[in-house]
């Protein structure tokens, strides 16, 4: 059996798996099902950034932590001090209600976030 032939084979099938192999990448502790829109244009994130994921039970995750909400502005303090370069996007589920959402943008104003720098990620329908 010819061995050439086969390190042709098993190259291409390397190639083949390295090119369609999708890497996922750290999500929220917290289930979220982000709202749709349809009207919206598609927006474009210049960088990766950390979630602030908000889920329809109440339950708010900072990155990969649990954090209720009566210690979340000084998690988000804590955030800026050890990660001054890594920015936040809030993902909030549908479901959530929007008392605990205005609750998250108090404790980011608290924490010395500007509300305008953390945008809210919604999914767009095409």
């Amino acid at each position: 059996m010819p061995i050439v032939t086969l390190i042709d084979i098993l190259a291409i099938l390397l190639i083949f798996f390295i090119v369609t192999t999708t890497f996922k990448t750290k999500e929220s502790l917290v289930q979220v099902n982000l709202p749709r829109s349809s009207e919206m244009g598609e927006g474009t994130t210049a960088e990766p950034r950390v979630s602030l994921a908000l889920a329809k039970d109440g339950s708010i995750s900072l990155g990969d932590q649990l954090v209720p909400i009566e210690s979340l502005s000084t998690a988000l303090e804590e955030f800026r001090a050890s990660r001054p370069r890594d920015r936040l996007e809030l993902k909030a589920d549908e479901g959530a209600p929007l008392g605990l959402m205005v609750k998250v943008w108090d404790a980011a104003t608290r924490a010395g976030l500007k509300i305008d720098d953390l945008p809210l990620r919604i999914l767009i329908e095409e």
